[in-house]
C-alpha cells in the first residue's frame, strides 16, 4: 500500500517532480564537473605553467653556496665551477623522472665583441636548443631550451645544436650594439676567434636580452670546457608545498621514516631537488621560489573556486527543492489532514514524502552525474586543451551530496507538514 501511495503521488504531481529531478540533476551536474576537474586541475594546471619556464636550478655546490651566503651568481669564484654534461640524463633515472617535463644545461662564458666599441666584453651562453638524449635507462628523450623557453618572442629562427656558426642576439644586445638579423659578430676568447652569423633576435622580457646564445659544443670549444655546464634549468611538474614539505626542505633528516618515506614518494619541489642531488654528482638544486609558490598559490585557488562553486551549486539545489516540496505539500494538505484524520501518525506521512523526494532524487542525481561528465570534458577542452580523466571517488562524494540536499531541501515541508491539524485542513482553514 505504502509503495503504491509514492506511485500515484509521484505521477499525480509529475510536473513537480520533474521539476525537483532537473533541480537536484543541475546540482549534481555542477557538483560532478567541478569536482572532477578539482581533483584533475593539478596536472593540467601544472602542465600549463610549465609553459612558462622552468622551476628547479641545478648549480655546482660551491658556486650554490657563494650565491647563498653572497648573492654572486657569476664572476671569479662562480664561473670556475662546473657540472659535468654526461651525467644530465640521470634526471630522468629519478623517482619522479615523469614528472621532469624539460630541462637544458648553460654554460656561460665572456667574450670580446669586436663589433661593439672597444671590444667590449659581453656574456655568451652555450645552451641545448632541441637535444636528443640517450638516457642510462635505455629511453630516448629530446629536450631543450626551445621547449622551456617557448614564450620567447623570437625574429628569425631559433638555432638548431648542429649550427656551428650562427648565434642568437638578444633584444636589448642588438639594439645596443646596432645588430640585424643576417649581421656577422666576432667574439674573442682565450682561445682565439670565432666569427658567428645573428639568425635570430630574440626577446625575453629579462636579463637574457642582454646576452648571446649559442649551442653548448661551441661554448665548451670557445672557453676550453669541454663536457662541463655551469648550471641546469629542470621544469618540473610539482605539488603544492605544505607543512611537511617545508621541514623537509630545511632538513631531511629531521623527519621521521614514515614522514620521510611520505615526502620522498610525493612530487614536493623540495623532493625532486633532493633526489636529482642524489644523480648529479656535486650538484645542488634550489627550487626557484617565484615560480614553485606561484604555482602552488595558484593550483590552491583554482580547486577552492572548483570547491566554491559545487558548496554554491548545492546549496542552490537544496533551496529549490525545499520551494517546490513546500508547495506540494501545500497544494496536498487536504489529502495529507484526511489521512491524519484516518489515523495516519506523523512518521509514515513524513515517510511518504520523503520517499517520494528521494526517489525523485536519486533519477535527477543519476542524470545529473552523467550530464557533469560531459560538462567536465568541455571545461578540459575548452580551458586546459586536454580531455578531463574521470574519477571514480566523485561518484560517492555525489551521492552523498545529493543525498544530504534532498534531506535538507525537505525539511521545511516535513516541518509544515507535521504542523497541520486535520480539522483546520479539512475545514478549509
Amino acid at each position: 500500500m505504502f509503495w503504491r501511495m509514492v506511485r500515484g503521488a509521484l505521477f499525480r504531481q509529475k510536473g513537480k517532480m520533474l521539476m525537483v529531478a532537473f533541480t537536484v540533476a543541475l546540482g549534481a551536474s555542477l557538483a560532478t564537473a567541478m569536482l572532477n576537474v578539482m581533483f584533475d586541475v593539478g596536472d593540467k594546471v601544472n602542465q600549463e605553467l610549465k609553459t612558462y619556464g622552468a622551476n628547479i636550478n641545478v648549480l655546482p655546490r660551491g658556486a650554490s653556496l657563494l650565491d647563498d651566503l653572497y648573492g654572486v651568481t657569476d664572476g671569479h669564484g662562480v664561473s670556475d665551477k662546473y657540472l659535468n654534461e654526461a651525467e644530465l640524463g640521470n634526471i630522468k633515472t629519478i623517482f619522479w623522472a615523469f614528472n621532469i617535463v624539460d630541462f637544458t644545461p648553460y654554460l656561460n662564458i665572456r667574450a670580446r665583441l669586436f663589433s661593439a666599441p672597444g671590444g667590449e666584453e659581453v656574456k655568451v651562453v652555450g645552451t641545448w636548443f632541441s637535444h636528443h638524449l640517450e638516457l642510462p635507462t635505455g629511453e630516448e628523450l629530446d629536450t631543450g631550451m626551445r621547449n622551456l623557453k617557448n614564450w620567447w618572442d623570437v625574429r628569425g629562427r631559433w638555432l638548431t645544436d648542429d649550427d656551428t656558426e650562427a648565434v642568437m642576439a638578444g633584444e636589448a644586445a642588438a639594439e645596443k650594439y646596432g645588430l640585424n638579423l643576417g649581421d656577422t659578430v666576432v667574439f674573442q676568447t682565450g682561445t682565439g676567434n670565432r666569427e658567428f652569423t645573428v639568425t635570430a633576435i630574440f626577446s625575453a622580457g629579462g636579463d637574457e636580452d642582454r646576452d648571446f646564445y649559442l649551442p653548448l659544443a661551441t661554448a665548451q670549444e670557445m672557453a676550453d670546457r669541454r663536457g662541463l655546464v655551469n648550471r641546469v634549468e629542470v621544469s618540473a611538474l610539482t605539488t603544492p608545498d605544505n607543512e611537511l614539505s617545508r621541514r623537509a626542505a630545511q632538513d631531511p633528516k629531521s623527519l621521521s621514516i614514515k614522514e620521510w618515506e611520505t615526502w620522498y614518494c610525493t612530487a614536493y619541489v623540495s623532493a625532486i631537488c633532493y633526489q636529482i642531488d642524489e644523480v648529479i654528482r656535486d650538484a645542488v638544486s634550489k627550487p626557484i621560489r617565484q615560480v614553485a609558490e606561484s604555482e602552488g598559490a595558484i593550483l590552491e585557488k583554482t580547486q577552492l573556486l572548483m570547491l566554491l562553486i559545487t558548496i554554491l551549486s548545492m546549496a542552490g539545489s537544496a533551496l529549490g527543492i525545499s520551494n517546490l516540496v513546500t508547495a506540494g505539500v501545500m497544494e496536498r494538505a487536504a489529502e495529507i489532514g484526511l489521512l491524519k484524520a484516518v489515523g495516519a501518525y506523523d512518521a509514515p506521512i513524513s515517510a511518504l514524502v520523503l520517499a517520494e523526494i528521494t526517489i525523485t532524487g536519486i533519477i535527477g542525481g543519476t542524470g545529473g552525474y552523467f550530464a557533469g561528465l560531459g560538462f567536465a570534458q568541455i571545461i578540459g577542452r575548452s580551458v586546459f586543451g586536454s580531455a578531463i580523466d574521470i574519477k571514480p571517488m566523485v561518484i560517492p562524494i555525489v551521492a552523498v551530496l545529493v543525498f544530504l540536499v534532498t534531506i535538507a531541501g525537505s525539511i521545511p515541508s516535513i516541518r509544515l507538514l507535521l504542523s497541520l491539524r486535520p480539522a483546520e485542513v479539512l475545514h478549509g482553514r
